[in-house]
């Protein structure tokens, strides 16, 4: 598990999640379908004595408490195959493993989990007991894996990990028990979503081959970075006129910026950026020029790094090799990302 101490937040500390995919903590999302919705936050709440010092927090800010048979709302964890190989998924031989983790929540009761594969057509319902509110209790769950099914071992998805946060009868599975189908959660377990303001903190997520579950790897905050990093490269601005790349202009309206990625990514990424009116291009007269658009050139796309092109920039006085600078546009919100999210 990468940033299980939920110490990274490169896109923002706090999101909300309704009826869409969310990403907050680096690593971790949640898949909303259904009229509810909450929000995902960095928090320094953690339990005593453990060493941490971060959790993400689940509050529902807004209630479903008749859930539909096909509505969902589940915390997920993708661990590529790569990483997942010695498990010997889908063979005779697969390992257990022990899955654990430090919760606690403003409800009691038995709460719901899941493993999965990359298709969704092989999972293992099962449930974890919270005995007290609001208060840090450590969950440790061993499970004899899968020996049937497919299960990647590319750069693909090769092991999910849901904590359920209240999925209708479709996704109800019976607990401990591998299935031929989808299930994120075992039959009558707590569905925090049915209760307004409700509460969930996780932390010190971990999970390893046995069955014993042994004390957290602490590992430092740069080299949880930089295992977030093959996934997400996110450059955003620390002051008003921060500059993120130099570039070459290829066209009197167009430029290259080019980004190498350290480390190199999971797979070729997708950009992402901010409002692209909080970056600008800065021409050879040092003028600050507005951007049409932001786009990777397929040409030079790859896990190693790729050109940036801007695209209809609408400075008047670039010539074909000139130098030219990407900046935010004099404000801190500026952003532009890389994203090879599982």
């Amino acid at each position: 598990v990468i940033n299980g101490a939920m110490q990274v937040a490169q896109r923002a500390t706090s999101a909300s999640a309704g009826n869409d995919t969310c990403v907050s903590l680096d690593r971790h999302r949640t898949f909303v379908s259904g009229g509810g919705a909450y929000t995902l936050s960095q928090e320094t709440d953690t339990p005593s004595g453990q060493g941490f010092k971060n959790s993400m927090k689940v509050t529902v800010s807004t209630a479903d408490s008749s859930i539909a048979a096909g509505d969902y709302y589940i915390i997920q964890h993708r661990i590529e195959g790569q990483n997942v190989a010695h498990f010997m998924l889908g063979t005779s031989s697969a390992v257990k493993v022990t899955l654990s983790f430090w919760v606690k929540s403003s409800l009691t009761g038995n709460f719901g989990g899941s493993f999965l594969n990359s298709d969704n057509n092989r999972s293992y319902p099962f449930q974890y007991n919270i005995s007290t509110a609001n208060t840090w209790e450590k969950i440790t769950k061993t499970v004899q894996l899968d020996t049937t099914g497919t299960w990647l071992t590319t750069n693909g998805i090769g092991f999910k990990i849901y904590f359920d946060l209240g999925s209708g009868t479709t996704y109800q599975g019976t607990a401990d028990a591998w299935a031929g189908t989808n299930y994120h959660t075992a039959s009558s377990s707590v569905q925090l979503i049915g209760t307004n303001s409700a509460t969930w903190y996780v932390t010190g997520l971990q999970l390893e081959v046995g069955s014993v579950a042994t004390p957290f790897e602490h590992r430092s905050y740069g080299e949880e970075l930089q295992l977030c990093r093959r996934y997400l490269q996110y450059f955003d601005a620390h002051s008003n006129y921060d500059r993120f790349a130099i570039g070459t202009a290829t066209t009197t309206d167009d430029c290259n910026f080019l980004f190498k990625f350290n480390p190199y990514m999971r797979d070729v990424p997708t950009l992402v950026h901010g409002t692209l009116s909080e970056i600008v291009v800065l021409d050879n007269d040092n003028s600050a020029e507005a951007i049409g658009s932001l786009s990777i050139d397929t040409n030079t796309d790859g896990p190693q790094g790729c050109n940036v092109e801007a695209s209809d920039i609408t400075s008047d006085v670039m010539t074909a090799g000139d130098a030219t600078q990407m900046s935010a546009n004099n404000t801190a919100n500026a952003f532009i990302s890389f994203d090879s999210e599982l």
